[in-house]
Formats: structure tokens, sequence, C-alpha cells
């Protein structure tokens, strides 16, 4: 497509809008070559111009920045004896068009073949500075402005009535006369413009840039000056010798050219001095933001250095505390050796939303449990001690100072803790299946309690007590291990929690004493519940009934109809021929066998609490705490509390038969 007039055979290609879409006649928009001074397109109402394009920068007409995105596209102009054109070519695989429609405004269409219609993708007058002319001489327009017409450096609204109600078509005159005779004119450089009307404007394209700038001072009638060719520096010269009128100013560096407009050598100065004065505010404003911002640093630094000394001194607080309840053993404990990260209040409030009920896990003696989620998304639960905690501020640091020295796949991960103000926080991993009493008591037992689930919990378990018996470097005795203390993750797999109870010993000691008895009934051994002896061995008489609670799905403490037992202990003795769950399998026989001895005294008095029975012999064999149906004649150890006996193993015997199907013997 080609727009433009040809000198040789005369003919001039004009794009003219049809009346309507239904009628072809010619309306009075058209798109043509304006020919005056410098040669640019322009968008014509009648004998009014609407739009112009700017002149032919080299590159593009410097009034459609858009050129610039195209691809696919070939744009052409020619300015020779012969011709003036425009024209532009595509690539083959695209169709494209220009139109005027018939209100006036230009359009460049793209055919897509798909939806088989023309998609509009450029067009104009576009917005209030692309019409002709928006502002008057001297005055520049952007639309990101308001208002949008401003006079250009050097000059003042020629009617400030008219310009306080947003009417600048006067425009703007010089605030000092040109000095031509004297020669002290300057030039002020105005970029990212759309030069303005260049319709008697001059072009001559032999002339440089400084050519251009001298041929302008010497000329007194001249207003502005501008590069023909912005490639390579700039060259050739065009010359403005009237007002400049139809100035746009775009916002972005890519859009547009620059113009140097003449201005009297007093507004250069003054210029000159109003920019020395902004920049000495500015380096006032920058030096006061400097300061502002070093007492705010400082002040937050002061706030930070009492915050970590807060928690340091808690944090060796908890050091002391844990090293006293250390069974007064010399475990070395140095002051950096506590490897745990301490969280921010306000980042465990974001993640649990307050401390929302909505969030709340559960409530246990040390406080509530809430479930969180960090900002990267990981999953947390975060126990919050409470004021009325029954067990307090002790349990929190000995539960910060152990678990965060034990790694281990069955022992529950503490990421975290917070000591801050009145609170105490520490944050775990979350465990989604909830702990081990949820499936063993509760509804959803059945859900995925298969055998083979609960193997992999007991042997899970069996393995987290060995590593706090014998393979961690400090050697644990957890206390209270119960069902609910058993957390289960996604996998099923059991990990040891809740270590505010646990006690450490150092060196060769296996023994302790201890005036206050804690944990849960039904899980201590008999020394430690009667005479406060605690051990190993009392975490594995513990497991011993916790593997019983997961075999059979019932809690120890519980009420049985087989009266007189009590409890599971006594009552698992008549479990031999009861279903358990599972597959085609039944128990046929099952014992636990609670292996004790006598236990050496050291001199102190036997029985509970210092007072019962005589010690038996030290040649005493094994006893058996319960057996199976065949052996409930024998008195059991756990029923003789009052002996001054210890539990030294426990053995679960259990004899499975398979369920024939139906004319099969039994196995």
């Amino acid at each position: 497509m080609k727009l433009g007039v040809d000198f040789v055979t005369g003919l001039n290609r004009t794009l003219t809008a049809w009346t309507s879409d239904s009628d072809p006649s010619p309306s009075q928009y058209y798109a043509m070559m304006d020919i005056h001074g410098v040669p640019e397109l322009v968008l014509c109402a009648g004998s009014k111009k609407v739009w112009r394009t700017g002149p032919w920068n080299g590159l593009r007409y410097s009034g459609i920045p858009d050129t610039l995105t195209y691809s696919g596209f070939t744009f052409n102009f020619t300015n020779n004896k012969e011709e003036i054109t425009y024209s532009f070519n595509t690539n083959t695989s695209i169709i494209s068009r220009l139109t005027v429609n018939q209100s006036g405004v230009a359009q460049r269409s793209l055919w897509v073949e798909g939806s088989g219609v023309w998609n509009i993708f450029w067009y104009a007058p576009r917005d209030q500075c692309d019409n002709m002319p928006p502002c008057g001489p001297y005055a520049a327009c952007n639309p990101n402005n308001s208002p949008i017409c401003d006079c250009i450096q050097g000059f003042n609204p020629k009617s400030p009535d008219k310009w306080a109600f947003r009417d600048a078509a006067d425009g703007c005159i010089r605030k000092t006369p040109l000095d031509c005779k004297n020669g002290t004119d300057g030039f002020v450089t105005m970029p990212r413009t759309k030069l303005p009307d260049p319709s008697n404007s001059s072009v001559d394209m032999s002339l440089s840039l400084a050519d251009c700038k001298t041929k302008c001072l010497n000329t007194c009638s001249c207003t502005a000056y501008a590069p023909a060719d912005v490639r390579n520096g700039g060259s050739g010269c065009i010359l403005w010798t009237t007002e400049l009128t139809d100035l746009r100013v775009y916002p972005d560096d890519s859009n547009g050219q620059e113009l140097y407009v003449r201005l009297a050598a007093a507004d250069i100065g003054s210029l000159t001095t109003k920019s020395h004065k902004n920049s000495k505010w500015a380096i006032t404003f920058i030096i006061i933001l400097a300061l502002v911002m070093l007492i705010l640093a400082g002040v937050g630094f002061f706030i930070w250095r009492r915050r970590e000394g807060r928690r340091t001194r808690a944090m060796l607080e908890v050091a002391t505390s844990f090293r006293e309840r250390s069974n007064q053993v010399a475990v070395p404990l140095p002051r950096n050796d506590i490897e745990l990260p301490l969280l921010e209040l306000d980042t465990i409030l974001s993640a649990t939303e307050q401390f929302s009920n909505a969030n709340k896990l559960g409530e246990g003696g040390f406080g509530p449990v809430y479930k969180g989620k960090l900002g990267d998304g990981q999953e947390i639960a975060v126990k919050r001690l409470a004021k009325t905690s029954v067990q307090g501020l002790d349990e929190f640091k000995n539960e910060v100072m152990l678990i965060a020295k034990l790694q281990h796949r069955n022992l529950v991960r503490l990421l975290g803790c917070c000591i801050e103000g009145e609170e105490r926080l520490l944050v775990y991993e979350y465990m989604p299946n909830k702990s081990l009493d949820f499936f063993l008591f509760g509804k959803s037992k059945d859900a995925m309690f298969d055998w083979q689930t609960r193997f992999k919990i007991i042997m899970g378990i069996a393995r987290g007590l060995l590593y706090l018996h014998q393979d961690s470097r400090l050697r644990i005795i957890h206390r209270d291990l119960k069902a609910s203390n058993i957390l289960l993750d996604k996998e099923m797999t059991p990990k040891i929690s809740d270590f505010g109870m646990a006690r450490i010993f150092g060196g060769d000691d296996a023994e302790g004493n201890t005036r206050k008895v804690v944990g849960t009934y039904g899980y201590m051994s008999p020394e430690y519940a009667m005479d406060g002896i605690f051990s190993q061995k009392s975490d594995v008489f513990s497991f011993g009934v916790l593997v019983l609670e997961i075999i059979t799905g019932k809690k120890n403490r519980g009420v049985y109809l087989a009266s007189p037992h009590t409890n599971l202990l006594d009552h698992v003795s008549v479990l031999g021929e009861r279903r358990i769950r599972g597959a085609g399998q039944h128990v046929k026989s099952l014992a636990v066998v609670a292996g004790t001895r006598q236990r050496r005294n050291n001199g102190q008095k036997y029985g509970p609490r210092g007072t019962g029975e005589p010690p038996r012999s030290a040649e005493e064999p094994p006893r058996t705490a319960v057996g199976d149906a065949d052996r409930r004649a024998q008195a059991p150890a756990l029923r003789r509390a009052r002996s001054p006996t210890e539990v030294t193993h426990v053995t679960l015997e259990v004899t499975w038969e398979e369920i024939p199907c139906e004319g099969q013997p039994p196995t």
C-alpha cells in the first residue's frame, strides 16, 4: 500500500472513508500526504486537519511510536524530486490493512484466519493530545498530566484567567524577548516530543546538528530546531520560524525525539538558578531523610539488641534449669549449644491467625495446640504454654533443651520456639494423622489401622525408644510413653513426642530417684509408681503396655466385664480366644511376660515410700506379670506392687491361628 504524491504523473494517492458501512460514497474524512514544509501524513475532516503523524525521522513517524513494536512489517518513506510517498509491506504470513472509517478514525487491522475477522491493533486519534491543536502555541500536551497542557520552559500562559479554567487555546508567551542582535540566546532541550506542526518549517538534509544550531542562532526568526534524521546521533536540520503548535510530550524515553527550543539568556539563567535551588532543596531533603533513617536504624538496632538479650537470658535460664534437672549429672552444655531457631511472635501469630479457635487441634497439660502455616507454606503445630498449665515452665525448658538435640525419624521434630514476654511457644512439624489414641480408641480406628500398620507403628516406637536409651549422645528416659504421645505423620510413621517430663543421664548412670512421681497411671512401672525409681526399664514397661493397647485396641485403664479384672494387664489373659481385627486371623493365645528381680535398696527401707515387706532372695527367679489362661493361677508381679522388685524386661508372646475357609481344617 502507498500514500503520497507522484510528481511525474501528478497522481496524489489518498485514503478516503465511506459515508457508511453500506454507502461507499466518499465522506468528509480522508488521509493524505501533506507536502508543505516537512512532509507528514495528516487526517482531515474537509479542509481541517484533525490529526497528523509528525515528520519522518529516519525510523518512523515521530507521532506514531507504536511502530517500534511491530514485527513482520516494513515501512518506507520516499522523499525525492519524483515522489513523496509512504508505504508498508508485510511478510507472507501477515495480512494487514490501513483504513479510515466513517467516524474519522484511522485504523490498522490484521486478518485473523482462525476466526475470520479483522483485528484492530492501532488507531488514531487516540487521546486528547492527538487532536489538533490541543493546547495552543508554545504549550506542550501530556495526557498523563492534569491539566494536560503546560507552558514549555521560558514561557508563561498568555491568558492566565482562561488557563485557570483549563482553556489553553491562547497558548503561552515568552517571559523574555529574544536577543538576536547581541547573540546571547541559547537553547533548552525538550526530550520525548512529537515535533511541532512543520507546515511552515524548512528542512536541509545536508547540515549536521551543530550546523543546524548555528543556522538557527543566525536566523532571528528561528524559534526551534531538530534533527531530520535521528539515526547515528542525528543529521539533517529542521528549522521552525513561526510559533510552535501541536507540541506533544511522551512519558516513555523510547518515544518521540529531541526538540531544541530557543530562549533568551535570562530565561536560561533563571532556569539554571531554579535548577540550582531545586538541587539545594533536594540535597537538604536527602540529608534530612538520611538522618531520620539513621536514627530509626539506631532505635531498631537497640530494640533488636534488647530483644535478643532477653532471648539469650531466657535460653540461658533454660540451660541452667536443664543442668539442675538432669539428675544432678554434669552434662556439658555450652552457651551456644542450643541449636534451635528462635521464631518471632508475629510470625507465629500470623501462621495461626492470632491463635484462632478454628485452628485449635486440642489441649493437654502443657496448654492448647494450634495448627498453622508459615509464609513458605510449611504446616506447623504450635504448643502454647497456658498460664494455668499443669506442667508449666520447667517442662517447657526441659523440652526445648532435650528435643532440640535429638534427631531421629521416630521422634517428633521441633522446628523452633518462641520466648517473648509471657509467651512460651514450641513449634513442631505438623502431624496430619493426629495421635495414636485417635486410631486406637476413637471412632475412626478401623479406617487405616490394619495389622501391617500396627506392626509398623510398634517397630517405629521401638526404634525411637532404642535411640533415646542407647544411640543418642544423651541417654534419655521419657517417663510418659503413652498412646496420646505417639504422633502419626501422613504415612502413619510413629513419632514419640512430649519430652516435658523426660530425664537425662550422663556417663554410666542408668537409674534415678525422684520425690515427685509424674506420668500417667496405667503406664508406670511398679517401682516408679510406688518408690519413684525410674530407669530405662520404666520406658520398657510403658512400651509393653502400649503394645498391648495397639494389639487389642483397648485402653489399659478401662473397665472390663470379666470381674475382678479392672485393667488391660489383668484382662489380657482372657483375650486368648477373642477375635482381633485382621483378615482371616485370630489370637489363639497371648501372654505378656514381665521379668522382675529383687531391687537393691542401698541402705534404704523397702516398700512404698520406705515401708513394707523385707527383701526377697537375690536368687528369686523372674515372675510372670500377666500370663495366658493356663498360668493365671500364679500371682502376677504387678499385683504385688508392695514388693521391692523392678521390671527388667517385657516379652509379648502371641500365637496366631488362621481362620480356614469352609471345609478346611484350622492351621
